[in-house]
């Protein structure tokens, strides 16, 4: 069995309770080149839990791109290998409660907030992630889940789903008969982008290199689909982006004068032009967005409760199967979100 080193278990000096990990699907090792070269599925010992933590029974967790950048090295360092991955999570916590797992952490001291704590990680980072038999968090980032998710459905939300939830309320302040444009509608904000974007009355239109995305988009609810960098048949209010380089001159040129360009990461790689004299001519807001809350999260689960909105999955299979979903991830051909489940 192997052991996980745990910096943060330095800051403490507090006894720990420890539990054991049958299976988990963890780096070994990092390789920007060849990222699943290090990507391994087998039994391994969990981390101490500090006290006070609470200790969640993973019954499903959702893959996210995160997942792939950590394997490249991207937020985990070799000196904390090896690491369970994964950041999502819904299952049953140890008072018998169904919960999802909010994956940002933050220092103990914080309020307010969570994503601008300077010290915030996420789950993956420094604490070990959620592809395990069961993943310990601070009691403050369980909230509980609705009997009508499912624990896939439920698992889909704390990264991709809250991200997209803060993309267009929080940071773009998007309102209901604006035109929305998002960009990659493949992934797993794009395709939650699409369907919150719907339910709140907004105009959506996505772009994508591939026919079937665009057909599949349009099915989820997009009002029309586009090929990448195609005239768009009118200026929009609000461009959500999370491809970068490939599409950033694209989303600029989309916005209408004080339209708003938010941005959650870049997909594609490489770091986007400035494009300054266009924005600051023309007023753009181009707005920084990063995972979300735990009370967003609280309410995009009453959201899709409310609403009757539920993730896009594209798939949904057995932990110990996790290699196949990060090759399809890492390929490019997922509409929706993967799930891993026990």
């Amino acid at each position: 069995m192997l052991a996980i080193g745990h910096p943060c278990a330095q800051l403490n000096p507090s006894p720990r309770i420890k539990f054991r990990v049958v299976i988990a699907v963890y780096a070994r090792q990092l390789n920007e080149e060849d990222p699943l070269s290090g990507l391994v599925v087998g039994e391994l010992e969990a981390p101490p839990v500090p006290v006070g933590w609470a200790t969640v029974e993973v019954r499903a967790a959702s893959l996210n791109h995160h997942d792939l950048w950590s394997l490249r090295g991207v937020g985990l360092p070799a000196d904390r290998l090896p690491m369970i991955l994964g950041c999502d999570a819904a299952g049953i916590d140890a008072d018998g409660r169904e919960v999802v797992v909010h994956s940002v952490v933050t220092d103990d001291a914080w309020r307010g907030d969570e994503t601008l704590d300077p010290r915030r990680s996420i789950l993956s980072e420094r604490f070990a992630g959620t592809f395990a038999e069961r993943v310990a968090v601070p009691r403050r980032n369980l909230v509980a889940k609705p009997p009508e998710l499912s624990f896939e459905e439920a698992a889909c939300l704390p990264t991709a789903w809250l991200t997209a939830y803060r993309m267009l309320f929080t940071r773009a302040a998007a309102a209901p008969g604006s035109t929305l444009l998002v960009q990659g509608a493949g992934g797993g904000v794009a395709t939650a982008l699409i369907v919150l974007a719907r339910a709140a009355g907004l105009r959506v239109w996505a772009t994508s290199r591939s026919e079937l995305k665009r057909e599949r988009a349009v099915a989820l609810g997009a009002d029309a689909a586009f090929e990448p960098g195609a005239r768009l048949p009118e200026r929009v209010d609000v461009v959500a982006e999370t491809v970068g380089a490939a599409t950033w001159d694209h989303s600029l040129k989309a916005l209408k004068p004080g339209g708003t360009l938010v941005i959650s990461g870049a997909t594609s790689g490489g770091d986007p032009p400035a494009g300054l004299n266009r924005i600051f001519f023309l007023q753009l807001s181009v707005v920084g967005s990063t995972m979300g809350t735990r009370d967003e999260l609280d309410r995009l689960v009453r959201l899709c409760v409310e609403r009757d909105v539920r993730p896009v999955i594209e798939a949904s299979m057995p932990m110990a199967d996790a290699r196949s979903a990060f090759e399809a991830l890492a390929a490019g051909d997922v509409f929706g979100k993967l799930v891993l489940t026990r």
